[in-house]
């Protein structure tokens, strides 16, 4: 009965504790691995192994000791051959078995005479303009001989003597994104096509050593025709458009709701827009009509409203846009539009200092506002009816105009991952969601303190998705947005020697806050430095304010998991934190 109600007082001290914000070792007394999960797969040569164990207890790994900090963690790395591994972990009291398969990152060359499984492309149902090249690849043997025949036509598919393989965006996170060479049995060739209409399946063939072998390709091939164009209209909120037929393809500037092009490409369920977007089909509807969405533009007109200059431009139909940020300025270009313009009305403004404009193709026009400050709140973009609105939007107006002061200022924080979404993990079992959300709850009342209006995304555990966040800032309109997270590495990095403060963004009026705040950190706390980095991240991507992400440190790594869940320097690091950020304010305003 004693060991009962000792156990029941035990989980209420927990229970505080942890409700005060405090970090919690969540490891059993001996042996605990954090990560790798079981039968975990990865494409990496190597995997590290976090974990503790009680610091008084050698740690053996396939029966060799490893090396922990003072507290027990570790984090060593082990070399994956192809297939499985299996690793085993002992302490004196405890055991655990963790199987880690390494699968290829390249289709499997083929033995004998074959096609390597899923090589052939196009894979999926292509379309394009007459004319245009259109090329086909394969995995094949070494010196075998091969081509693709469609529409009357024999493709030689040439053997390409060295591949280059680029390594995954990732790799820039490691240091590691140096191109390698693929093995031989790389077959390509191209041709152009101009009869209008369906071509089928192309059909490719293989000799080699006497024999031969044919295969019909998944993907069809279409020509369209140039005059009968699919016309589409965008009905997402916020039509994401890239540079090529897949999410690997880059983003461009997100196509506000109802604009309208001419589709010039499909492959599969991408469709290529007259401006050279790619764009999901689910994202849009096909109108009924197969006229070319074109426009001209005559006069433009200002206004100002609450905490914004709204910049009209009245159109016959919506067109596609994309904008591009710059020092002092910010560019809009218009597609698929013709200038009839000879008046543009612009008071005196709070942020623009003048607006440039020229004709610089055809169907093509750019806008250049000149700014009066470098530093740039936001913009937003829609479509009212068949006129864009453009806002721009004002600095904030410190009411006390006090230096160390945050008064007028919104900032949202978004504590990272939450509910299921545990995020990275600790050695002992600590989650990034809980840390992340102790560590905003003590930066909210810190920038409070300082006078800002703070708006969370979360303040319990519980799941948020990515968009939901997102449009948290889109509704909110804060004057920055900070995302808080804390860091892990791809397999195959290094757990034990990587640590410091990461900074992400994307759009370059979050790229001064960005360099502030990571040297703030990195020089007040006497933190490594990690770096600052352009990344495509939802959390980042957002341009109606300055939006970063913050990686505070490795959880992964043990010395920094140290720091990280110390009550003490979570305390430092967000009363650091605040202060950078007044700094800033005071630098830019």
């Amino acid at each position: 009965m004693k060991r009962f109600w000792g156990a029941i007082a035990f989980v209420i001290i927990m229970i505080i504790v942890s409700n005060m914000g405090i970090s919690v070792a969540k490891s059993e007394p001996t042996l605990y691995l954090a990560y790798p999960p079981n039968n975990h797969q990865t494409t990496s040569d190597k995997i590290f192994l976090i974990g503790t164990a009680s610091p008084d207890r050698e740690v053996l790994v396939n029966d060799r000791p490893i090396a922990r900090n003072k507290s027990g963690h570790f984090a060593p790395s082990f070399p994956l051959k192809m297939g499985e591994n299996l690793f085993t972990l002992r302490d004196r009291d405890r055991e655990i078995q963790v199987k880690v398969t390494r699968i290829a990152s390249e289709p499997k060359m083929p033995v004998g005479i074959a096609f390597a499984k899923d090589s052939l492309s196009p894979a999926v149902d292509i379309a394009r303009l007459p004319d245009e090249l259109i090329c086909f690849g394969a995995i094949a043997p070494p010196n075998a001989t091969v081509s693709v025949r469609l529409d009357n036509q024999t493709i030689p598919l040439l053997a390409q003597a060295q591949t280059v393989r680029l390594p995954p965006n990732s790799a820039v996170l490691t240091s590691s994104n140096e191109p390698a060479t693929s093995e031989a049995g790389n077959y390509q060739g191209c041709s152009t096509f101009s009869k209008v209409g369906k071509l089928g399946n192309p059909i490719f063939q293989l000799s080699l050593d006497g024999k031969t072998i044919t295969q019909p390709g998944a993907g069809g091939v279409e020509i369209l025709s140039p005059s009968k164009l699919e016309v589409v209209e965008i009905t997402a909120p916020s039509g994401v458009a890239r540079t090529g037929p897949s999410t690997d393809h880059s983003r461009l500037t997100p196509l506000p709701k109802g604009t309208m092009a001419s589709v010039t490409g499909i492959e599969g369920e991408w469709l290529r827009l007259d401006y050279g977007g790619w764009i999901k089909r689910e994202e849009t509807r096909s109108l009924p009509n197969n006229i070319p969405p074109k426009s001209i533009i005559r006069g433009i007109n200002s206004r100002q409203v609450e905490g914004a200059t709204e910049i009209i431009f009245p159109l016959q139909v919506p067109v596609p846009i994309s904008v591009q940020q710059g020092e002092k300025n910010l560019i809009l270009t218009l597609y698929n539009t013709t200038a009839q313009t000879d008046t543009i009305k612009f008071n005196d403004d709070p942020i623009i200092k003048r607006l440039d404009w020229q004709q610089i193709a055809p169907g093509q026009i750019q806008y250049i506002f000149n700014l009066k400050s470098e530093q740039q709140w936001g913009y937003d973009l829609r479509y009212q009816g068949t006129s864009l609105i453009l806002s721009l939007r004002h600095p904030p107006q410190n009411q006390k105009q006090n230096p160390t002061s945050l008064q007028g200022v919104k900032i949202l924080l978004d504590p990272g991952h939450g509910g299921t979404e545990t995020g990275t993990t600790g050695p002992n079992g600590y989650t990034e969601k809980e840390i992340a959300l102790v560590v905003s709850k003590r930066l909210e009342q810190q920038l409070i303190d300082r006078g800002a209006k703070v708006y969370m995304t979360r303040e319990e555990d519980k799941e948020l998705s990515l968009q939901a966040r997102v449009d948290a800032i889109d509704t909110v309109k804060p004057t920055i947005a900070l995302s808080v997270h804390y860091n892990a590495l791809p397999d195959w990095g290094d757990a034990i020697n990587t640590k410091g403060v990461g900074i992400f963004w994307y759009h370059p009026q979050a790229h001064n806050l960005s360099v502030f705040l990571h040297n703030y950190l990195v020089k007040k706390l006497n933190r490594p430095s990690y770096g600052v980095f352009w990344n495509n991240l939802a959390l980042t991507r957002p341009y109606t304010a300055p939006s970063v992400l913050l990686e505070l440190g490795f959880m992964i790594n043990p010395d920094e998991f140290d720091w990280i869940s110390n009550p003490q320097e979570q305390e430092k690091l967000v009363q650091t934190l605040a202060d950078g950020i007044v700094e800033w304010f005071d630098t830019v305003r």
